[in-house]
């Protein structure tokens, strides 16, 4: 299938209007702030009063191989006991506190810990949040990075588990961050990180309050920015985004807004039937990601 051929964009700083840009249309799906990309001033937390507790086999043994979390008790059921004394034994996240290290409970000691109906499989580790990364680290990441850089963003995504969902994905396909709206954003715990599997210790995933002006410093590092909605005149796979592309993802209800569209530089779908034009967002971030990475790959 012929690629569409990029239009020139001045390194320089420019205007929208000036600039040459691909007519915008809409991948998949309809569908997040602080100033110039930096971090809010407030860091999304859990609630002061109570303890922060990851929860399922892989999300446990991905925060403690993660010499970046600090982690105070590991909770086991019965019988898991000299699991957890491994685990402790090779953990490389870093411990807190004077309490003992591993905690057997009951599963009625586990319904008391995590939210009602969590997937614990026996193990549960109450955490500290991570350090929050910004847009400007994840920037100089891409500077450096050897073959496509890619990044996610979402725009509206408020769900925990849409997002641990493509925060996997992401991790599996290589990209090199989601950066999401911090307004209405869900803290980076429980169900989100659940979901994620273990992916929230290895890909960053940065909250910014202006979206917009993020994707300005998407493209001033050279990145072109493709939303994705059902209803674009082009495929994803007809285009080619060059070796920095970032992908837009909006709401399942209500896409991406009026403003985010118009920031990027083209807009596609994914090649769904007409009988059933839309997938949830974060399959059709995995179908996303897998085309612009990889297909390549493999080819």
């Amino acid at each position: 299938m012929k690629d569409t051929q990029l239009p020139r964009r001045a390194h320089q700083r420019f205007s929208l209007r000036e600039a040459t840009r691909p007519a915008t249309t809409q991948i998949g799906v309809r569908g997040a702030g602080s100033r110039d990309g930096e971090p809010p001033s407030r860091r999304s937390r859990g609630p002061t009063d109570t303890a922060n507790w990851l929860y399922g086999r892989h999300t446990v043994v991905a925060a403690l191989a993660n010499s970046e979390r600090h982690w105070h008790s590991l909770a086991v059921l019965a019988g898991q006991a000299d699991e957890a004394v491994e685990l402790i034994a090779t953990a490389r996240a870093t411990r807190r506190g004077n309490n003992e290290p591993v905690r057997v409970l009951s599963r009625a000691g586990f319904s008391e810990i995590l939210p009602e109906g969590a997937i614990h499989q026996g193990l549960a580790l109450e955490v500290e949040p991570l350090a929050e990364p910004n847009l400007k680290e994840m920037l100089r990441r891409a500077r450096v990075a050897e073959g496509r850089a890619i990044m996610v963003v979402l725009d509206r995504l408020t769900d925990p588990q849409n997002i641990g969902s493509i925060l996997r994905s992401a991790a599996a396909f290589g990209a090199l961050g989601v950066i999401l709206a911090a307004h209405g954003a869900p803290p980076a715990t429980g169900a989100l990180a659940k979901a994620a599997s273990g992916a929230l210790e290895t890909v960053p995933l940065v909250r910014v309050v202006n979206l917009v002006r993020a994707l300005d410093r998407l493209k001033e590092a050279q990145f072109w920015i493709c939303g994705l909605d059902e209803e674009a005149a082009q495929t994803l796979a007809e285009l080619d985004l060059g070796e920095r592309a970032a992908i837009v993802l909006g709401s399942e209800g209500g896409g991406m807004r009026r403003l985010v569209r118009e920031h990027c530089d083209y807009v596609a779908r994914l090649p769904t039937q007409p009988t059933q034009p839309t997938l949830n967002v974060s399959n059709a971030a995995a179908v996303a990601l897998y085309e612009l990475v990889g297909r390549r790959t493999v080819a």
